[in-house]
């Protein structure tokens, strides 16, 4: 059990004075039960209900009222009901219809308790004739491990008040790059950071990342709908892993016979099980930014750590210093990725990507950031900031001067010019600080102007 940074929102969400009962969101296996007891330690008493339970689960399936079944969780629990500060968590609360309904009264009846939920597959496993409680409950969404919660897991602690300092000093570079090199070929799975942590052996891993696999294929029989679904989703799952970064089509996906349509709904289904998303591109450089979801995604995957093992990438990794040269440059894409979507919480946010197709002028900017009103450009690469043809082109349309590229070197500021003379601002900001970016950009458009 180590430091999840969601802690400091389960302690903000706990202090509210409306505050919800909240639900919280996230694949298997990113650690939501062990956040939510790691945070009642901070609780005078913990009631931890697990739903796959049968006899838990029929604490709530009974027909009675709010009050009998909230008496039938204290009695059961052996816990008494009184001024006493109280955390009830109800894990795997999709096996109970009932339970999610009765969230409800928990914040209209009982305001008193803190009450956090978990499970998967909400939206999916719901009959659409159950009640579920909007605007009467709150969401927070957990991801696998980002790096600063992987060095504070591997006991850096010192290197992470480090990553504080802005600008990053350079004397820590070498060290810095060094961690995240070990980050970037594990992954954030908590499982396997906390295996890598008893052994250090990358060969002892393998088993890990062959249970987590074994568990989402095991899970497919809920993902489905409909039996003939099964095939195809098992199918993407055990190919999207040598797909991560790469603009994809449905049509036939993964040298399979499945049609457009099956293979579209089948991936919108596992987006719902949080195990990969869908990043479509924007065709704009200023707000509103609308994802043209008719032209063709990159696949984004749970986890960089994933990817690596079941690509086979991992020796790959091992002997390079330039992040940005492996798998031609999409697992440096891919952890750019997660680290973006490790810094949201919210189960809105989603990945973007910029293009421009124009009959022999393709380009194309890895993402896209929304800041402050502005669309910023990211572009993972190392190479020349002059070699960065597709940024020119978004910054010569762009209603600002200011453009990121993430990278193996160091931090620093250049003042720069397009191919057709534009003049603006490139951010080198090196991988290991991206946990840190909203707080740089902030730092880097306030401090230059043209």
């Amino acid at each position: 059990m180590f430091y999840r940074e969601a802690i400091k929102k389960l302690k903000k969400w706990s202090v509210r004075k409306n505050r919800k009962p909240l639900i919280l969101r996230g694949a298997r296996q990113v650690g939501k039960t062990t956040l939510v007891n790691i945070f009642s330690k901070e609780f005078d008493q913990y009631i931890a209900l697990n739903l796959d339970k049968s006899e838990e689960k029929a604490l709530f399936e009974n027909n009675h009222n709010f009050e009998q079944v909230l008496t039938a969780i204290f009695l059961f629990k052996n816990k008494v009901r009184n001024q006493t500060k109280t955390l009830i968590f109800i894990d795997e609360i999709q096996n109970s219809p009932k339970a999610v309904t009765l969230l409800r009264y928990f914040y209209e009846e009982a305001k008193e308790l803190y009450v956090i939920a978990a499970g998967s597959l909400l939206e999916s496993l719901i009959d659409n004739s159950i009640s579920f409680p909007v605007g009467r409950v709150e969401y927070l969404l957990l991801r696998p491990c980002n790096f600063n919660e992987f060095l504070i897991a591997t006991d850096n602690t010192e290197a992470k008040k480090a990553l504080k300092q802005i600008p990053f000093p350079d004397y820590g570079h070498e060290i810095m790059l060094s961690k995240f090199r070990e980050y970037l070929l594990i992954g954030g799975m908590p499982e396997v950071i906390d295996t890598y942590i008893k052994t250090k052996d990358i060969l002892s891993l393998s088993t890990v990342y062959d249970s987590l696999l074994s568990s989402y294929l095991d899970d497919v029989e809920k993902y489905a709908p409909k039996p003939n679904k099964t095939n195809i989703i098992r199918h993407i799952i055990q190919n999207a892993f040598f797909a991560a970064s790469e603009r994809i089509k449905f049509q036939k996906f993964g040298k399979s016979d499945y049609r457009s349509r099956e293979v579209g709904e089948s991936f919108r289904m596992l987006e719902k099980t949080m195990l990969l998303q869908l990043v479509y591109p924007i065709v704009t450089e200023k707000m509103p930014a609308i994802p043209n979801t008719g032209k063709s995604p990159k696949l984004q995957l749970l986890d960089t750590g994933l990817v690596n093992y079941f690509a086979g990438l991992q020796n790959e990794l091992f002997g390079t210093n330039d992040i940005s040269s492996v798998y031609q440059g999409r697992i440096s894409e891919h952890i750019v990725g997660q680290e973006l979507l490790a810094n949201e919480t919210s189960p809105l946010f989603k990945l973007n990507f910029w293009t421009r197709e124009k009959k022999g002028a393709n380009a194309e900017v890895d993402f896209v950031l929304m800041h402050n009103g502005l669309l910023i450009p990211i572009e993972v690469k190392s190479g020349a900031s002059g070699s960065l043809r597709s940024l020119h082109q978004f910054i010569d349309r762009a209603p600002h001067p200011y453009a990121v590229r993430v990278y193996s070197g160091k931090l620093n500021v250049d003042k720069e010019k397009t191919i057709a003379g534009t003049k603006y601002f490139l951010l080198n900001f090196p991988f290991y600080l991206l946990g840190e970016l909203k707080e740089y950009l902030h730092w880097f458009i306030n401090g230059y102007k043209l």
